[in-house]
């Protein structure tokens, strides 16, 4: 059995942001076991897993990809978007556009600390759509 479904991600502020329970409650009950593939559709927006304990650890991660891929830089030359939007692609791509995550039990079979996040780029990215596909 397959069941997909597609929803819209509120606009989120540049950053990292936990979306486990927006992804559960849109898809319903899991089966006993199988996979779960998220995908975004966007091209300035990423998909993670990372820990979910300490939020300092989401603003290392900011730190630390606006110093990889700083906004505005003299190098650029897809800039008639934005001085985010290329930094934001390069970020993209470098940690991708979908997870898939075993399920066990009828619950996703993550680490302890492990938690689905969505990784806005833009500094105003606005709703975002992203595809859940349940596969038992």
């Amino acid at each position: 059995m397959i069941k997909q479904k597609e929803i819209s991600l509120p606009a989120m502020h540049k950053g990292f942001h936990l979306i486990d329970n927006i992804v559960l409650n849109a898809i319903g009950e899991l089966p006993e076991t199988g996979l779960m593939n998220l995908f975004i559709k966007h091209t300035s927006a990423a998909l993670m897993l990372n820990e979910n304990a300490d939020s300092d650890v989401r603003v290392d991660l900011n730190t630390l990809f606006d110093k990889i891929a700083p906004e505005g830089a003299p190098f650029y030359t897809h800039t008639l978007e934005g001085k985010d939007d290329m930094p934001a692609h390069f970020k993209t791509a470098v940690l991708g556009t979908s997870l898939t995550i075993p399920i066990t039990n009828h619950r996703l079979n993550t680490g302890t600390w492990q938690g689905i996040y969505f990784c806005e780029f833009r500094n105003h990215g606005g709703n975002r759509k992203l595809v859940i596909t349940v596969y038992s």
